[in-house]
């Protein structure tokens, strides 16, 4: 019987992030998928994959319940859930951001979010298996290919799997140095569009209607929404208009990004940002969006998991802490269905950036909790 190993844990990441897999790349994501399948099959795992659409890639469910009772291999299980793509486009490992390590940080498109926390995944579950180790209840690993681009193909496989849980373990990148996840924000996101009337702004000025006058105001309205005592944020985020100088704007548009701590306050938002009006004469004003992942909070039944996990860390050797996070993930799909822990992956820092990295002390630690999860939960 191996011992857990860095080291070879270490060397499955690495090859897993030398497959470049950006979300819009199919091709990329098939080769990705391919190596996840092959290295699950390898263990023992059963595999299926669930088709992708709309030109993005596949999505994989590795079903674990050898190591559970028989008579509860069918029934609700555990939900590790996980995505394969990366924000990084093709070329990035062979230009700025190569695998690398330096000292206790190993970089790579992808390294921390999230091909790091998804392998902890399979390591924890071939450990288990490699000790004999056996759990209450089967594990469900499912692996999506669009996470980072919304999940609007695999949403409903999650909410699918989420309702026959139990418990969903996240393994999203830990946050401010090892803490994890409890709660997360919703998020919607907006574009609005003002349409005026051009003219020759030296000549027929007067006929004009310029709407990036009329974006102005609405780019205060929508920044005069945030409520920080309410935990809500409203963000103008980009804004483009017009084309020449001489010329009234008969166009302007913005990109709204908004924050929200639970779905209350995220309808109520939503229904005042579609409630908008034109501020100025002859303008037409148009809002096109809505939430893409709802909010959750520390429910009593994710304060009891998480402090089910806090305990099996202290057991390991380090102090779990929890938080709330404004970021979006898939956990935000499965908090309504079953308790949710999230940020259960590595360690690291920089993600989404070209110094994207994981902090390999983290790796062992992680992997232990994931397995002391995996053959805790559902006992009694």
């Amino acid at each position: 019987m191996s011992e857990l190993s860095t080291e070879e844990i270490l060397e499955g990441i690495r090859q897993w992030i030398e497959i470049e897999s950006p979300s819009d790349d199919p091709a990329a994501m098939a080769r990705m998928a391919r190596r996840i399948e092959t290295d699950y099959r390898a263990i023992g795992a059963e595999v299926a994959r669930i088709a992708g659409r709309d030109g993005r890639g596949d999505h994989l469910l590795v079903i674990e319940a050898r190591l559970c009772p028989d008579a509860a291999a069918s029934g609700p299980g555990i939900l590790i859930l996980s995505h394969m793509d990366t924000v990084h486009p093709l070329g990035t490992l062979a230009g700025p951001l190569p695998f690398r390590i330096e000292g206790d940080r190993a970089y790579g498109p992808g390294a921390e979010d999230m091909k790091g926390g998804t392998y902890l995944a399979l390591a924890a579950l071939r450990q288990l298996a490699r000790e004999g180790r056996k759990t209450h209840l089967p594990i469900r690993h499912l692996i999506v290919s669009d996470e980072e681009l919304g999940s609007d193909t695999s949403r409903a496989h999650i909410e699918a799997e989420a309702r026959r849980a139990r418990y969903v373990l996240v393994t999203e990148p830990a946050r401010s140095g090892g803490k994890i996840v409890t709660a997360r924000k919703g998020c919607a996101n907006f574009t609005v569009t003002a349409h005026g009337q051009a003219a020759h702004a030296g000549v027929e000025h007067h006929l004009g209607r310029n709407a990036i006058h009329e974006m102005a105001h609405q780019i205060l309205a929508l920044e005069a929404m945030t409520d920080y005592a309410r935990d809500l944020t409203v963000s103008v985020g980009t804004i483009k208009g017009g084309n020449r100088s001489n010329v009234v704007p008969d166009h302007a548009e913005v990109e709204v990004d908004v924050r929200f701590p639970n779905p209350e306050i995220g309808e109520e938002i939503v229904r005042r940002i579609r409630a908008m009006t034109p501020m100025t004469r002859d303008v037409r004003l148009v809002v096109e969006g809505g939430i893409n992942r709802p909010g959750y909070e520390k429910t009593p039944g994710i304060a009891a998991l998480f402090e089910h996990a806090k305990a099996l860390a202290a057991e390991i050797g380090f102090v779990l802490e929890d938080l709330k996070t404004g970021g979006g993930s898939d956990g935000n799909y499965t908090a309504a269905y079953a308790p949710t822990l999230d940020g259960l992956g590595v360690d690291g820092d920089g993600g989404h950036t070209l110094e994207e990295r994981l902090y390999i002390s983290s790796i062992l630690p992680r992997t232990r909790l994931l397995m002391r999860l995996m053959e805790t939960l559902g006992a009694g």
